[in-house]
């Protein structure tokens, strides 16, 4: 049931490998174990894409599609997940995780000034880098463990809900 409902927002995987923007990674796309749906490649397609939306790294997608096939993940669940960092979460998610990185290091947080500008960005970047990709690896692994772990449980807690019911049906028959 949970696998039907899932399935019913899925895109075509036919559709997909028609499109020609795509013709790079026609092969990845064309491997059936990338498209299915069990609780293994879909708490693996979330914690790919959630592990990849948070590394502040142009190609996210890319990494995404990559990790997807390395760890056999649900290949769509990963894409879709890598866009929570879009351009208008970005500056909040990666502030975040340059937060965390600067506790984790035990450096004092850069404060913002009153405006915020390109050129005091460039001056500062340097400075950030280490926070931010510290803070980003950390939180994305966190991130994607507790995914992975949570997408299991919530899976068997449906496939046992579901039997129950089952089991009371029969009873009161």
């Amino acid at each position: 049931m949970l696998r039907r409902f899932i399935q019913r927002y899925l895109p075509d995987p036919e559709t997909i490998r028609r499109r020609k923007s795509l013709r790079l990674i026609h092969p990845l796309l064309g491997n059936p174990a990338l498209w299915l749906v069990t609780r293994r490649s879909i708490a693996n397609g979330m914690s790919v894409g959630l592990f990849c939306a948070l590394l502040p790294i142009p190609g996210q997608m890319l990494v995404a599609a990559l990790g997807a096939w390395w760890l056999r993940g649900h290949l769509p669940l990963a894409l879709a997940l890598v866009w929570l960092t879009n351009p208008l979460t970005m500056p909040v998610v990666f502030y975040v995780t340059y937060r965390a990185g600067a506790w984790i290091l035990h450096t004092p947080p850069r404060a913002l000034p009153d405006e915020v500008s390109v050129s005091w960005f460039a001056n500062q970047v340097v400075d950030m880098m280490p926070a931010l990709i510290i803070g980003s690896l950390v939180c994305a692994l966190v991130i994607g463990i507790a995914a992975n772990i949570l997408t299991r449980l919530c899976w068997r807690w449906h496939i046992l809900r579901v039997l129950r019911k089952r089991r009371q049906r029969r009873r009161q028959r």
